[in-house]
């Protein structure tokens, strides 16, 4: 069974005796013929060695500890520890042809432990591998469930690993580490996908980069409890794996029900990690529900103004927005009864009259007579103690019978399994939409589930589905609203939850100098137009860092662009400044939102360059950016990745970002000229130099295709 796509291929050994082997993930092999597929399936069994098995296990679909399998991977469950060790035969294999990519159905079954698998692979055009199992329960008596994983096998050659850690308001911090025998494992524990999620497991060949080496790259699609892994054994193949991560008890099975595993998605790229990124981006981007129309300028009023919500300064902000040529106006935190602090109100989500005497309606019209829609702040899933909701429904906690959990930010979880919860706040939140002008809900998940009971038991993944469920709901009744997904910053990021959201709020540190590397490592998985990025105060509030507007806003260009600062406050060259900025971002983001991310490898000194190029190869923006002063006086040359190696470019300053502070007695002559015009591979291969950028500045470069070449 052979599927292939975009520079990939996957191949299936159904021989086995009981589930098919994986015999090959990776570069593409060609168009092969069904007997040529054979013959390469029949040539790849390893043999035995001494001191092992008689014959050697195969790494099925779903490893079998049954038949030798000494690793991670296989099915952990048991009916009151009956039915522990499965062992499942295929009974049917379907295949349905996608142009040459295509999907592969398996069906297994183990009549001993009256048990039935059901395993999804699909090979997408853009050559990602989507895979999930569906165990059902046949017998009479509860299947308890401990773990059904999807893993995938990869090469010796792939010998070291990259994936992400990170905390509030430093997310997405790359870590490396050399595959040894062993394995690798990252569980996140925090009832959503956590700050620290690892975002992608990579496997890569010896110093694998952005531009360089061999990948192997799976995610888990899920907003819950989840583990990944890397394993590589003496006895077999190296494996990663992974899959959602199940509390004890919270999966019986009872007579024919069934679990499905979250989705997990698998990238492979011969050319480092841009095209894991491209292939992923792409993705993304076909989905039927991508956002089509150009991503509007935010701003939003969190950092402007807080809990201070004084009615005409939010109308006097707005008239400020719009003149700067801000397309989206977003009330945060602080609108809804009770909430003057944090301290109290989540749950009440009507309108607060001491704070809006008028209601919503005067500011929504405002916002929208000056040609902006209007976006609301919600956190609907958690509650203050102090709250009127909380004090008449004490039971829709979700928590443990008889204790609470720890307090995050003065705030518990409200428990939407429970179904008069659910219905509760899927009606305030419909009615908030039916009644007003809301064109976005930033929809905020300001703590970790600690100790999530739901009834008798563990609620996380009751309280995951319930949380999909909502969104769903909201989407059918309200298909014009846009939703992100914010989470004390990026803790809830992932390919489910992007499935029902329309961007991500990467992290709650709007400093750019923290945001180059946040969104640099969000974008291995999330395109630009989906990750919020925002121009903060010129003091930054997390950090206390002072940066120049051209840097902040350089910075935010580069994403789905924003504004977290109280422009009323702003001195009017400022004002003409953002407003510049804004204006290219405007007419930047048709490149910028459809074009494939790059990132340079092997600079030195603090220097680095990301851009995005277009699909066509026709044009391009990149950002060369100083992070620290240099220790060398002269800067080495910079390349310019992804361009057309035999096309002729057009190379300029792109305004505004064309005039960052310099530390030199005179800039390279191609800048002093304003422009130089040369081969793609040059570009790729020499580079060029860049001026000696002052430390926190940066340099935005336009790269366009010689006319007629």
């Amino acid at each position: 069974m052979y599927l292939r796509a975009n520079g990939v291929s996957l191949l299936l050994d159904p021989r086995s005796p009981g589930l098919p082997e994986v015999v090959h993930w990776g570069a593409d092999l060609g168009d092969l013929s069904e007997e040529t597929a054979a013959a390469v399936a029949a040539a790849a069994p390893y043999g035995v060695a001494h001191g092992a098995l008689d014959a050697r296990p195969p790494l099925e679909l779903l490893p079998h500890p049954a038949r030798g399998h000494l690793g991670r991977g296989g099915l952990v469950g048991s009916r009151a520890g009956r039915a522990w060790s499965p062992l499942f035969a295929t009974t049917a294999v379907s295949r349905a042809e996608e142009g040459q990519a295509g999907a592969i159905t398996v069906e297994a079954v183990d009549e001993q432990a009256a048990l039935s698998l059901r395993s999804e692979l699909r090979l997408t055009g853009q050559g990602v591998l989507v895979m999930r199992h569906t165990l059902v329960n046949d017998g009479d008596d509860p299947y308890d469930l401990v773990s059904l994983p999807v893993q995938l096998p990869v090469p010796a050659r792939a010998s070291e690993l990259l994936d992400l850690t990170g905390r509030w308001g430093n997310e997405r911090v790359p870590q490396r580490t050399t595959l040894n025998h062993g394995a690798w494992v990252r569980e996140g524990r925090h009832g959503r996908t956590g700050h620290d999620a690892p975002l992608l497991l990579v496997a890569g060949t010896a110093g694998f980069g952005f531009r360089d080496g061999e990948a192997w790259a799976v995610h888990v699609a899920w907003s819950g409890d989840s583990t990944l892994w890397a394993e590589r054994l003496p006895e077999g193949p190296t494996a990663l794996g992974g899959g959602e991560l199940l509390q004890a008890g919270e999966v019986r099975l009872g007579p024919g029900e069934a679990y499905s595993t979250p989705w997990v998605y698998a990238a492979h790229s011969a050319r480092g990690l841009d095209g894991i990124s491209h292939a992923l981006h792409d993705l993304v981007r076909d989905r039927p529900q991508h956002p089509r129309a150009p991503r509007p300028v935010v701003l939003n009023t969190w950092e402007a103004v807080y809990f201070d919500l004084d009615p005409d300064r939010l109308l006097d902000m707005a008239e400020q927005a719009a003149q700067i040529g801000v397309e989206r106006f977003v009330l945060d935190d602080g609108w809804f009864t009770g909430r003057t602090s944090d301290r109290a109100g989540l749950g009440d989500w009507s309108v607060s009259e001491a704070v809006l005497p008028s209601g919503l309606g005067p500011l929504i019209d405002r916002v929208v007579d000056l040609g902006m829609d209007f976006g609301l702040w919600v956190e609907p899933e958690m509650v203050n103690l102090d709250s009127d909701l909380a004090r008449a429904h004490p039971d829709w906690l979700l928590a443990v019978p008889g204790r609470l959990p720890p307090e995050w930010r003065h705030q518990q979880v409200l428990d939407l399994a429970h179904p008069d919860a659910w219905e509760h706040i899927l009606d305030r939140l419909d009615e908030l939409l039916t009644e007003h002008r809301i064109s976005y809900l930033k929809w905020d998940h300001n703590r970790d589930l600690i100790d999530a009971g739901h009834g008798e038991g563990p609620g996380v993944r009751a309280q995951t589905l319930a949380f999909y469920r909502m969104l769903d709901t909201l989407r059918s009744r309200h298909p014009s609203v846009e939703i992100e997904s914010c989470a004390s910053g990026g803790g809830r990021v992932d390919l489910e939850v992007l499935a029902r959201t329309d961007r991500i709020w990467a992290s709650d540190c709007t400093d750019a100098l923290e945001r180059q590397s946040i969104q640099r490592w969000t974008g291995l998985l999330v395109p630009p137009e989906l990750v919020g990025a925002h121009v903060s105060a010129p003091r930054n509030h997390q950090t206390g860092r002072t940066l120049d507007l051209s840097f902040r806003a350089g910075t935010a260009l580069f994403g789905h662009f924003g504004i977290e600062w109280d422009v009323t406050d702003a001195t009017e060259a400022e004002r003409a400044e953002l407003a510049a900025w804004v204006a290219a971002y405007r007419e930047l983001r048709p490149l910028l939102h459809s074009g494939d991310v790059v990132r340079a490898d092997h600079l030195v000194d603090g220097t680095e360059l990301h851009g995005v190029v277009a699909r066509d190869r026709a044009d391009a923006l990149f950002a060369a950016v100083q992070t620290r002063t240099a220790t060398a006086s002269v800067p080495a040359r910079v390349v310019l990745p992804g361009l057309d190696p035999s096309r002729t470019y057009r190379v300029r300053p792109q305004p505004p970002g064309d005039s960052p502070r310099t530390m030199e007695r005179a800039t390279p002559p191609w800048l002093a000229a304003g422009e130089a015009i040369l081969p793609g591979s040059a570009l790729a291969r020499v580079g060029l130099p860049l001026p000696i950028l002052a430390p926190e500045q940066l340099l935005l470069l336009r790269v366009t295709a010689v006319v007629g070449d």
